[in-house]
């Protein structure tokens, strides 16, 4: 379910015999920040649980690659047990769709922006 700033995935009302990922309730909390050093910044919050394991991290993406959020975000959750196939982000295409647009209006990005390559994981 999408709102701006927020989104949530989960498969625990899924039948056990057709989830194709082990049972995950995980919120993707995203503001844009505005640091001293660094300019914007996308500040994400990864919250929930896999397999009835809690966790709970923070990270940024520099405002030229917020766009890779879902690669982040993905990797966040598989570190903490979440196959990378089962992406918290990438389930819903709608909904990526909408947090794309929302991250783009709030950094006031546009499209052919150039990247720092020292800004890519």
């Amino acid at each position: 379910m999408f709102t701006p700033g927020h989104l949530h995935r989960s498969n625990l009302d899924i039948s056990e015999g057709l989830r194709l990922a082990p049972p995950f309730s995980i919120d993707f909390y995203y503001a844009v920040r505005q640091e001293p050093q660094e300019g914007p910044m996308l500040h994400m919050r990864l919250v929930g649980e896999v397999q009835g394991r809690h966790f709970d991290e923070e990270f940024e993406l520099h405002r030229d690659v917020a766009f890779n959020f879902a690669s982040a975000a993905t990797r966040v959750a598989a570190k903490h047990g979440l196959p990378p196939n089962a992406s918290p982000i990438m389930r819903g295409h709608d909904e990526y769709d909408k947090v794309f647009a929302d991250i783009r209006q709030q950094l006031h990005a546009k499209p052919g922006e150039p990247v720092n390559l020292d800004h890519i994981d």
